[in-house]
């Protein structure tokens, strides 16, 4: 039997495709790195044309669901005029301190009917020095003017980067951010709703169970350790990663690094195809617009998946009578075939531990194995080389429930040319 989910985790597997956007005082700054404690005044905050519709209509055309946008990142820089900090947006030359960030970014998201997701880091430059209840009034209050001036948000992204063994007051900041806003998700950390994928490369594992005992938390966690969960929780995962090869944030001597539309295909069979969200970063320039070759990506992105996945050429199947955890797509007419789509039935995500696709040749013949995979849950994209057929068998392997026989396990066995 699944665990326990929120509607919402559902309704985040079904986004699929969010773009993250990488914004603040570093983007006016080159060659910046993470945790490097450089200084970056605020006299550098200049977008000379920021426009977060312009964000919202690339990727609404590409077809992304949600955007994230970082509010704080590690540096401390606020991208709206938070009370609690001197370096923000208020302090810089931008609209003469009038302006925030991410009041034009939510704005855009409900104008263009985007979910709406918001980063903070938890830790910042300097943090560690602090006593932990000053750092903990510090954080919720910050993070109560996100979640109390912005209207609803749907999601809130917790970096872990930097809150390696720093104790905070988790039971305090669940109950403010849940009492704020009782339908938000959590990323990663303390009460998450979904999980970080353990790399920023845009990759996900197989087998990917949603049902998870443990997490990866932190960049600067060793590679392959994970920090162990109180107890077995349903978990989507998120994979993020950048379009340019290195940075997160804008940089005007990296633009020959943005991925192939090639690359991009293969992350989405990665990601999305293995029941995982896509979570792809765009770093938008110093007149805070999105760059040109970035945005055309995106949109390729976009066109491929709709061109390849809006038109099944079937979609019905049947239930075996003879084996009940098998599962048949009749075809009108034989058709070239080399993808095929499935889906978990939601009442039994996760029940599913192998199962197989077999082709049935169009004249006669028994048929032939095409594909063997573990998990389904969300979605699985099943790719195999090109078989002329007329008949689509799919069948549950291994299943957690092998004692009942009258369960549907799947919920959408798709079949394309693509």
């Amino acid at each position: 039997m699944s665990h326990k989910y929120k509607k919402e985790q559902i309704e985040f597997l079904n986004w699929e495709f969010g773009v993250f956007f990488h914004f603040g005082i570093r983007t006016f700054y080159e060659g910046h790195k993470d945790w490097d404690m450089q200084e970056m005044p605020l006299d550098g905050f200049k977008p000379t044309n920021l426009d977060c519709g312009q964000w919202m209509r690339v990727i609404k055309e590409a077809g992304a669901k949600y955007a994230i946008l970082v509010c704080k990142h590690h540096d401390g820089f606020a991208n709206w005029p938070s009370e609690y900090t001197e370096y923000s947006v208020k302090n810089t030359p931008w609209k003469g301190g009038k302006g925030d960030v991410v009041k034009e970014f939510t704005d855009a998201c409900g104008e263009y009917g985007i979910k709406v997701g918001l980063y903070y880091s938890p830790a910042e430059f300097g943090s560690k020095d602090k006593p932990n209840k000053d750092y903990d009034d510090y954080f919720i209050n910050q993070i109560s003017e996100l979640l109390t001036n912005y209207g609803k948000i749907d999601y809130l992204w917790f970096d872990g980067c930097g809150s390696e063994n720093h104790q905070y007051d988790e039971k305090r900041i669940i109950k403010v951010i849940r009492g704020l806003q009782p339908n938000i998700l959590i990323f990663n950390m303390w009460d998450p709703d979904t999980r970080w994928v353990g790399n920023e490369s845009g990759y996900a594992h197989t087998p990917n169970y949603i049902n998870v005992s443990s997490t990866s938390f932190s960049v600067q966690t060793e590679t392959g350790k994970e920090d162990a969960l109180d107890e077995e929780k349903f978990l989507p995962v998120e994979c993020d990663f950048r379009m340019r090869l290195h940075n997160w944030f804008y940089s005007d001597r990296d633009e020959d690094t943005v991925k192939s539309l090639d690359e991009l295909i293969g992350i989405y069979y990665y990601t999305v195809g293995r029941g995982a969200n896509m979570l792809i970063n765009i770093g938008p320039d110093r007149q805070g617009l999105l760059p040109e070759k970035d945005s055309d990506r995106l949109i390729e992105v976009g066109s491929f998946i709709k061109k390849a996945f809006s038109n099944p050429i079937s979609s019905s199947f049947i239930r075996n009578e003879n084996n009940g955890n098998s599962y048949i797509c009749e075809l009108e007419n034989p058709a070239l075939i080399n993808c095929c789509v499935l889906k978990e039935d939601e009442e039994n995500f996760d029940m599913v531990g192998q199962f197989s696709i077999k082709a049935y040749p169009y004249d006669y013949g028994m048929p032939i194995t095409v594909y063997i995979g573990k998990t389904i849950g969300h979605k699985a994209i099943c790719q195999f080389p090109p078989f002329y057929t007329k008949k689509i068998e799919v069948t549950v392997e291994k299943n957690k429930d092998s004692g009942n026989s009258e369960k549907t396990y799947l919920q959408e066995i798709s079949l394309y040319f693509v």
